[in-house]
């Protein structure tokens, strides 16, 4: 599967604004984990959806409400290392740095470096944590110093 990307039109954000308001009106009664039952139309048979794609429905509606734009990418997907530095806000000449110091895992198709995307955000998941505690180390040093 290829990267679906789009924009949201006036029209999909205004229809994705109503079925947010009519999914407010539901009731939200269910057990974790459980199928999720939507009946299109005058169907008489309703749709059965996971409940985990049910909310990955929901956050792409809601994203799409605010009228932002939309990739929906599978995780084991190959990616160009501008993708790559795309995702992670670096630059590219960075990213390859990244890649030769062994931080990010990486697949050569002739020439070009080619990444997963879940390697990627995994990176990205292991920054966080990592920037995090030093924010925290950082503002305990400024009370240990009444810097604040």
């Amino acid at each position: 599967m290829e990267a679906l990307l789009g924009n949201t039109s006036k029209q999909d954000q205004k229809m994705a604004k109503s079925f947010i308001a009519q999914l407010k009106d539901v009731p939200t009664v269910r057990k974790k984990n459980q199928d999720i039952e939507i009946k299109v139309g005058n169907q008489a048979l309703p749709l059965k959806v996971p409940d985990k794609a049910f909310s990955f429905l929901v956050d792409i509606i809601e994203n799409m409400a605010e009228g932002k734009p939309y990739v929906i990418i599978l995780s084991d997907e190959l990616l160009t290392s501008q993708q790559a530095a795309d995702i992670l806000n670096i630059s590219r000449p960075y990213l390859v740095k990244l890649l030769d110091a062994g931080e990010i895992p990486f697949t050569k198709a002739g020439t070009h470096r080619r990444l997963r995307l879940k390697d990627i955000l995994a990176y990205k998941g292991k920054m966080k944590v990592k920037r995090r505690k030093i924010l925290d180390n950082l503002a305990k040093e400024s009370q240990n110093l009444n810097l604040y």
